[in-house]
């Protein structure tokens, strides 16, 4: 498929599968007023000296905030996954499976970004000023890119082992075309920028209409970027 295809495939793709979107948009807005009201309950909490219940409330909001949070990269995975088999559906609910695929998610990522840290620390050492600073430029570029194909390969096989083999998730970029990906990702966030961007004017008129609308944007973006990431993969 060309990127226009994707383009135009992956913002249909919500609205053809409405029931998902609006529980997970649903979702999203429940989430936001629980962990809103433990903020508030912190803020309460602490000007009334109550340190138990302000440690309370702020671990409440985080709990909740954290399982939802995994549970829907875990259903972004599916969604992927999804895109990879060029199927029109929408996965199925299975929210502890969903959950420990999102906790996979979080892993893979914390890894690609600890690694080049970890190669720029030690460069550090010997390398200075502007050849430093190209270096982890590029190491950077190149373990982004890698992580977003470690997601896909996620998303492919549900392997934490096959996400982490970093050689073939890099290899995977060239399978891809470099040129091709790095356009995507501008597209995709473009997309998403104007989306986002009508939801804040919306929110300077009306608050509660635009956090709302906030809201649903949020969900749709991440069932259009899920789409579209996998639809790009499928070529591979």
């Amino acid at each position: 498929m060309d990127l226009g295809e994707i383009i135009k495939d992956s913002l249909a793709y919500p609205i053809n599968n409405i029931k998902s979107l609006i529980v997970y948009g649903i979702l999203g807005i429940i989430v936001g007023i629980v962990v809103g009201s433990s903020f508030l309950g912190m803020v309460v909490s602490i000007n009334g000296g109550k340190v138990v219940e302000t440690l309370a409330s702020g671990f409440i909001g985080f709990v909740v905030a954290l399982f939802v949070g995994f549970v829907v990269s875990g259903y972004q995975l599916d969604i992927v996954k999804f895109g990879i088999d060029r199927r029109n559906d929408g996965p199925s609910f299975d929210v502890m499976r969903q959950f420990f695929n999102g906790v996979k998610v979080f892993v893979v990522s914390l890894i690609y970004y600890v690694i080049p840290l970890i190669i720029v620390a030690i460069l550090g050492l010997f390398l200075k000023n502007w050849i430093m600073t190209i270096i982890t430029f590029i190491l950077f570029v190149i373990f982004a890119l890698a992580q977003f194909m470690a997601q896909c390969r996620l998303a492919k096989t549900e392997d934490l082992g096959a996400a982490l083999a970093i050689g073939e998730a890099i290899g995977d970029i060239s399978r891809v075309g470099i040129l091709r990906l790095l356009l995507f990702i501008v597209m995709v966030f473009l997309i998403a920028f104007i989306l986002f961007f009508i939801c804040a004017l919306i929110m300077r008129w009306n608050s509660t209409v635009g956090g709302i609308l906030m809201g649903f944007i949020g969900v749709y973006v991440m069932f259009f970027s899920g789409r579209a990431s996998g639809l790009l993969y499928s070529d591979i």
